[in-house]
Order: C-alpha cells, then structure tokens, then sequence
C-alpha cells in the first residue's frame, strides 16, 4: 500500500513539474517583436521566383503594418526587381514602383490595395507544394471599400491600418497545396 502512495505522489509530483516546463516553454515561443512578424510555416513553391515574391511582399505588407514609411519604399523597390524577374508580372511590378516612390504612408497603403490583388491572384494560380497562405481582409480599408491582403500566418496584423486597428480584419480563406 505504501509502495502505491509513494508511486502516486511521485506521478502527481512529476505531472506538475512538466505542466509548469510546458507552460514556460509555450510562454517563450510567443515572444515575437512586432516589426519581425515571422513566416511560421513551411512555405513551398514548385518556382522559386515565386517564393522570393512571397519573401518580399510580406516583408513589404510587415513594414506597412509597422508604419515605416522609409523601410516599406525600400521593400517596395525589392518587391518590384522580384515581380520583374517573373514573366506576367510587369504590370503589379509597376504598382510596387508607386509604393517605392513615396514615403508617404498612406499613399504607399492605398497602392498596397491594387499590389495585393495582383498577389493574391498570382499565389492562388501558382504551385504551392508545401505551407499555407492567409488571405485576409480589413473592411474598413480604404475609406471604407475594403482591403486585402496576403499573410503567412493567421493571426491578424493589418497593413492599412498598423497600430491604430492592428488586429481589424479576418481571414477570407486559406490557400493550401493543391496535391
């Protein structure tokens, strides 16, 4: 009987020493800076110039969510030479090119609206072999007409807004690999 006593404190003992080393370690992986929004899954694409597309529209939509004006010119720029580097995509390279030239944030976020259409269409057609892909909407975007956007988690943080309404808006749906 004793020997059963000792087992259960022992068990009840350890239980609660891993529940605590669990709630520590889910504690510690939350820990992200808001201008570092990372990709959290593994994202594939059978054509690696789209997933440099990919690379640079988020890290552009990450520094429009973050309000860095400076920052989202230079991502825009970087956005542009990787839409042109794919054939098709001349033309949502240009709309990357107004967003590049200005610093002016609210103009560089109603830009994002148009680039972000052109995205979305161009992830939706291409070949993704592995992860997910957000596409998320804020309703109140664009005084009001609505805005879209690509991200590759589902946690909301919203482009057109940033600080002011940084979780305004929902996912419309998922873009899975077609396999």
């Amino acid at each position: 009987m004793k020997r059963y006593i000792g087992v259960a404190v022992l068990s009840v003992f350890m239980a609660c020493n891993s529940s605590e080393h669990s709630k520590n370690a889910q504690e510690d992986t939350t820990v992200v800076a808001a201008d570092t929004l990372a990709v959290n899954n593994e994202i594939q694409f059978s054509e690696p110039r789209i997933e440099n597309i990919l690379k640079n529209y988020l890290i552009l939509k990450n520094t429009l969510v973050s309000g860095k004006e400076t920052e989202a010119q230079g991502a825009a720029k970087e956005l542009s030479t990787a839409l042109n580097s794919f054939e098709g995509c001349e033309n949502t390279a240009l709309i990357a090119d107004k967003i590049g030239n200005t610093t002016d944030i609210k103009i560089q976020r109603k830009e994002f609206t148009a680039l972000s259409s052109d995205i979305i269409a161009l992830f939706e057609h291409a070949d993704l072999k592995s992860g997910f892909l957000y596409v998320q909407h804020c309703p109140m975007a664009n005084n009001g007409n609505g805005g879209d956007w690509i991200s590759s988690e589902k946690k909301i943080r919203n482009p057109y807004y940033g600080d002011s309404m940084l979780e305004c808006g929902s996912v419309l749906k998922e873009i899975k690999p077609k396999n």
